[in-house]
């Protein structure tokens, strides 16, 4: 089921709200299929295969089942990190410690301040999540901007996978919204026209 074209939708707030009934409508078997074509197409791609250092996140709720990429890309010897919030819509990287991880007030699990952190620039590649993507690398989050804030001057590789069942023609997107280098579906690919 597609979206409707951007100018058709000018509120992000019913955006989002469309979008999560839209998730929330699909089952658990589908979420589960789509999860595990998501993580292998993810795993297979050239720009994931090279990275060493990938921060990832701990998937919760309806979105894609990361537990699994944490686990391979650990034991390939690959340094993973994972975000932690920080006050004012801030984010930062500390390495993935699956012993020290604590949940956030928002539900998901981050890693504890015992955990070292790295800097941006040491960063090869990000999995950004995102409630949607567009064909043009475009996202539509949760309404935190913590990516938004963080991926702001990262020159390294990001990612973004999304559901078939998902992927909108086009998200509003404000002048401050970043695209991600790459989209991956379950089916199709989508690059972004500054990477091409």
């Amino acid at each position: 089921m597609r979206c409707a074209r951007a100018s058709a939708i000018v509120d992000k707030t019913a955006f989002r709200t469309e979008l999560k009934r839209r998730e929330a409508a699909l089952t658990a078997e589908e979420r589960q299929i789509s999860d595990a074509r998501l993580r292998e197409r993810f795993l297979a791609n050239p720009i994931v295969c090279s990275a060493q250092t990938i921060l990832l996140f701990a998937g919760m709720g309806a979105e894609v089942d990361t537990a699994p990429l944490l686990e391979h890309l650990a034991q390939a010897a690959r340094q993973i990190l994972l975000p932690r919030c920080l006050p004012g819509h801030g984010m930062e990287a500390r390495l993935y410690d699956p012993a020290r991880l604590v949940r956030h007030r928002y539900g998901m699990l981050e890693p504890d301040t015992t955990c070292p952190v790295v800097e941006r620039s040491e960063i090869d590649l990000i999995l950004v999540p995102a409630l949607c993507y567009d064909a043009h690398c475009m996202r539509m989050g949760r309404g935190g901007g913590f990516y938004d804030r963080y991926l702001a001057g990262y020159t390294g590789h990001t990612i973004g996978l999304c559901r078939d069942a998902l992927l909108c023609a086009a998200v509003p997107a404000d002048d401050w919204d970043r695209p991600v280098e790459l989209v991956l579906t379950e089916t199709r690919r989508f690059v972004h026209e500054n990477r091409r």
